[in-house]
């Protein structure tokens, strides 16, 4: 399925400039209709699962609370 930059954006939840920056890198296979560039966003069901992830272990990460705080001695 094709979409457009800007639902490809949404879809990702990442910036539409950005986007559009990988695109004239190339990183990201467009096809153009004449009017506008399509996305296949099957390419991106990976990209998508690995964002997600991410986000998930940083959200976990912030909610972790912090050890107690120990008394460090020295012994020498």
């Amino acid at each position: 399925m094709y979409i457009k930059i800007a639902e490809l954006a949404a879809y990702l939840e990442l910036p539409e400039e950005y986007i559009v920056q990988q695109v004239r890198k190339g990183h990201v296979r467009t096809v153009f209709d004449g009017q506008e560039y399509l996305v296949n966003r099957e390419q991106f069901l990976w990209h998508k699962e690995q964002l997600d992830l991410k986000r998930r272990q940083i959200k976990e990460e912030i909610e972790e609370p912090l050890p107690e705080d120990w008394d460090a001695k020295d012994e020498d």
